[in-house]
Parts: structure tokens; C-alpha cells; sequence
């Protein structure tokens, strides 16, 4: 997924020359590192107001994070502009992030792309990169992907991560410039190196398919464990895969345990009804229905369809719950709706007998008719649907 705006807003004060100007310009800096923000504003407020920029610029910090001064969004954007007038870089880069979130000034997205644009063409990293997050979102200018791509390149080229990442996925969907997974695998390898948790999941998974890189799950585990050891919910749920698979790394169900549970705790849904599976089978745990219904139940609630279905089957056979025909029916309704072929053949085998709900032979008909023609369908669930509907004909005689 590409990533999208980050409110950025450049904090480090800068430095200006000449004579008196410089002297009094490195008290104020002085007095800021020094945390006496009351002294750098009068040193920078004076100098603001003879027109230096830089001091601008810093004064524009000022009003932006409340440093010596009540925070104020309009002032700030006010002193950012007099120095981006001048064609200070970073004042032109904030004065675009204030458009574009609508701080101290009405958002307006042209504005924003005006203001990147002039710091993206001198060269700032994160204009460049903002500017190409305005042009693939369709941001204050006509949606580009190409334009996107140019801009993404131009800031990773100067190590931006979120750029690199970007670019990648760009190269990975084939927008705006050709797909290629190759290339999409080497600017997610630049990024991954920075730490960045998204594109070691990317990396991973471009290992674990073999797109871009010969297939190699050892690498894949590599990177969704760098992913995984930063909370990455997505990377915790594709390791406890690698475990319980032992693809990259020995087979260890608890290991599969510890990070399917890492993933459910923070909501992945696909965590949670794996976790629930493993209770269900004691792989990696004792054998708990009650857990597994739980885990069921909160994947369940997310809309996971195969979490319906099988809590759908643990309330009919009173697994972990109360055995509940009605709830039975409840949770296979949600997973057919879904095209759940399994879920679909047991609601209408409920219709046919009347379990959970009043007994309807048209609907019970319908339902298994539906998974007897899904294509998802496996064999088994096929095979059962033909033999109840050919059972649903002789009871109409």
C-alpha cells in the first residue's frame, strides 16, 4: 500500500551569515538550544522583521510547535511564507504541509502542490517526496502516476525511505512506470535496510513468492522477523505461517502460537482465526475449544469468513459453547453471504431440517444449490450438496 501524506513539518532551526546579522542570529540559536526560547524569539523577531530569512523561517517554528510563544498556526504560516518568498526551502516545504492540512491557512491542495514544487525543485527530499504523494493521490493536481513515479524516484534517490518504499510499490503494480518486480525488490531492499517494518513485510513476501528474487523462504522469514520484532501485525501473522509450515525455519507450533497471538492482540483478523485453529487442533497449545471459539468469535466480528463458518460448526456441535442451532444458523448466514461454500451447504442443510430456523425446503433448495455451483467449492462440500439436493427432489413425492 502506498504510503500516504505525513504531516511533516522541518524542526531543526537554522543558521544564517553575515556580520551583525550573524551574530545576533547565533545568540537566538544559542538561547533556543539552551531551551530560553524567550531570548531567541527577541533575537529572531528583530532580524524576522528586517527581512532576514532564515530568522523568518525560525520564527515560523516558533509560532508552529509554541516554543516562547502561544502555538499559532496563522502566525506561523505567516512567517513561513515571508521567507519562502525568498525561496527558503524548508519555509516552502511547511508553508506546503500547512496548506495541504489546512493549518493556520484554508486547505487548499493547489496551494500545497505550489509550495512542494518550489522545494522539491531545489532539491528538498521531503517536498519531493510530498509532491509525488500529491500526484498519485490526485492531490491539487490531475492524478499522475507517472509524475509520482518521477518524484518518489528524485527523493529516493536521496535516501528517503518512505520515497523508496513507494517507488517500489510502484514498480510492484506497474503505475506509472513499467512492472517490474526486480526493481520493486531493490528499492524495497533500500528501505528495509533503514528499518522501515512496512517493506520488510514487502521484502518478505517478495521472497516468499519468489517475485523478483528466486524463492527463498529462509530470506523471507529474515525479513518478516525484522518486521515482526517492530509489532508489524501482518509479518507477527506471516512467521507463525512460517512456523507452523516449517518453510525457512524449523516446524515449531508454539512458535506459530507465540506469533499468531503477537498479530490477534493487535486485531489482524487472519491471527486470530488461525490462533483459533490451533486451539481447535492443540497444535502449539492444549487443545481448548472454548479458545478457539473465542478467537473464532473475534475474527468472526471483523467478518472473516472462515472464522463464521467454523464458529458456525462449534455452536452446532457444542464445541466450546453452548451447542445453539439459531447461533449455528446466525454465523453460517454471515459466511454464505460471503460466498462461503461450506456455509451456504450447511445453512440450507438447517433450512432442510428445520435446526435453528422453521424447516424451508425452497430455501434449503436454494442454499445448497448455491454451494453446489460456487466455483470455490471444494470436492467434498460438492459432492455433499449433489446428494442433498437429489435428496431435497424425492421429498417433494
Amino acid at each position: 500500500m502506498i504510503k500516504k501524506i505525513k504531516i511533516l513539518i522541518v524542526t531543526v532551526f537554522l543558521t544564517a551569515f553575515g556580520g551583525v546579522t550573524y551574530a545576533s542570529f547565533t545568540d537566538g540559536l544559542n538561547a533556543a538550544i539552551e531551551g530560553d526560547y524567550k531570548t531567541a524569539l527577541k533575537e529572531w523577531q528583530s532580524l524576522a522583521d528586517q527581512g532576514n530569512a532564515s530568522a523568518q523561517y525560525n520564527l515560523g517554528l516558533m509560532y508552529d510547535n509554541g516554543r516562547g510563544v502561544l502555538k499559532d498556526y496563522k502566525q506561523a504560516a505567516k512567517w513561513y511564507r515571508k521567507a519562502a518568498d525568498q525561496g527558503h526551502t524548508s519555509a516552502q516545504y511547511n508553508l506546503g504541509v500547512m496548506y495541504a492540512n489546512g493549518r493556520g491557512v484554508l486547505k487548499d491542495d493547489k496551494q500545497a502542490v505550489k509550495w512542494y514544487r518550489k522545494a522539491a525543485d531545489q532539491g528538498h527530499t521531503s517536498a519531493q517526496y510530498n509532491l509525488g504523494l500529491m500526484y498519485a493521490n490526485g492531490r491539487g493536481v490531475l492524478k499522475d502516476y507517472k509524475q509520482a513515479a518521477k518524484w518518489y524516484r528524485k527523493a529516493a534517490d536521496q535516501g528517503h525511505t518512505s520515497a523508496q518504499y513507494n517507488l517500489g510499490e510502484m514498480y510492484a503494480n506497474g503505475e506509472g512506470v513499467l512492472k517490474d518486480d526486480k526493481q520493486a525488490v531493490k528499492w524495497y531492499r533500500k528501505a528495509a535496510d533503514q528499518g522501515d517494518a512496512d517493506v520488510q513485510y514487502n521484502l518478505g513476501v517478495m521472497y516468499a513468492k519468489g517475485r523478483g528474487v528466486l524463492k527463498d523462504y529462509k530470506q523471507a522469514v529474515k525479513w518478516y522477523q525484522k518486521a515482526a520484532d517492530q509489532g508489524y501485525a501482518g509479518a507477527q501473522l506471516n512467521l507463525g505461517v512460517m512456523y507452523a509450515n516449517g518453510e525457512g525455519v524449523l516446524k515449531d507450533d508454539k512458535q506459530a502460537v507465540k506469533w499468531y497471538r503477537k498479530a490477534a492482540d493487535q486485531g489482524h483478523t487472519s491471527a486470530q482465526y488461525n490462533l483459533g485453529l490451533m486451539y481447535e487442533n492443540g497444535r502449539g497449545v492444549l487443545k481448548d475449544y472454548k479458545q478457539a471459539t473465542k478467537w473464532y468469535r473475534k475474527a468472526a466480528d471483523q467478518g472473516d469468513a472462515d472464522a463464521q463458518y467454523n464458529l458456525g460448526v462449534m455452536y452446532y456441535k457444542g464445541k466450546g459453547a453452548l451447542k445453539d442451532y439459531k447461533q449455528a444458523v446466525k454465523w453460517y448466514q454471515k459466511a454464505a453471504d460471503q460466498g462461503y461454500a461450506s456455509a451456504q451447504h450447511n445453512l440450507g442443510f438447517m433450512y432442510a431440517y428445520g435446526e435453528g430456523v422453521l424447516k424451508d425446503l425452497s430455501k434449503a433448495k436454494y442454499w445448497i444449490k448455491k454451494a453446489y455451483e460456487n466455483p470455490s467449492a471444494n470436492s467434498k462440500t460438492k459432492n455433499l450438496a449433489e446428494e442433498n439436493l437429489n435428496e431435497l427432489e424425492l421429498w417433494k413425492y
